[in-house]
């Protein structure tokens, strides 16, 4: 999987109303989640079609878009590919209950989380607000780096590097990344990297930390002797080795 890097980088700030951007052609749902979300505390724009959508998101007026997977003539998951061709913003894909072959692709293709519909106002807001809690919007976070052999990670910047090159990673990717890097040396449970990457616990069957995690090893060198730095602990988990 190639690498990608966000050619508008700047520094995340506490701001009064985090940014929404939701790309859905049901306008009836829309304006339901846009007067929710919107009493709770974020500022909400809204397009109904693929192509206004990718615009939008590469527009770098938004924090965290919302997407619907199911669209006519550009589905979500093309939205998706295009925005994640330039753009490393975090992304929640709204996907049909039981559809997990669009979960796992929209996962793969970069996507940080997704909700199944039907849901309510409520949980987009509280997954909203997890991804952009994990993200560092608004959060003072150290700046020092947490080194782990040839990898280097600033939590406060977002920022990847492996012997000096940048990784281009998700902010998804990057918080599992950031979780083993804290736990170098020791196995982190699937359940506790849920948790803490996430921001939600694993569900049954839920394959999410493996679809990550499978992506992330492709964009880390292997170690000298070929293996990957994340290793699979069989039954337990995954655990972040620095050689």
């Amino acid at each position: 999987m190639s690498q990608r890097q966000d050619p508008h980088p700047r520094e995340r700030q506490a701001r009064v109303q985090p940014r929404v951007l939701v790309v859905d052609d049901d306008v009836e749902l829309v304006e339901l989640v846009r007067d929710y979300l919107e009493g709770d505390g974020f500022a909400v724009a809204a397009v109904h079609d693929g192509v206004s959508g990718v615009e939008a998101a590469l527009s770098d007026r938004y924090d965290i878009l919302l997407l619907d997977v199911m669209m006519p003539r550009m589905s979500g998951l093309e939205v998706l590919g295009h925005i994640r061709a330039r753009s490393a913003l975090p992304v929640l894909l709204l996907t049909a209950r039981g559809d997990d072959s669009d979960r796992i692709i929209g996962l793969e293709m970069g996507a940080d989380d997704y909700v199944p519909k039907p849901c309510t106002p409520r949980e987009l807001a509280a997954r909203i607000r997890g991804i952009l809690k994990r993200t560092g919007l608004g959060v003072e976070r150290p700046a020092l780096p947490i080194v782990v052999g040839d990898l280097a990670l600033w939590p406060a910047r977002r920022r990847a590097e492996w012997s000096g090159t940048p990784i281009g990673l998700t902010s998804t990717e990057f918080n599992l990344l950031e979780v083993l890097a804290r736990h170098a040396g020791r196995t982190v449970s699937k359940e506790d990297l849920s948790r803490e990457a996430l921001g939600r616990p694993m569900t049954r069957f839920d394959r999410s930390i493996d679809v990550h995690v499978s992506s992330i090893r492709h964009k880390l060198p292997p170690l000298p002797d070929g293996r990957s730095c994340i290793q699979t602990v069989i039954r337990k988990g995954y655990q972040l080795i620095s050689g």
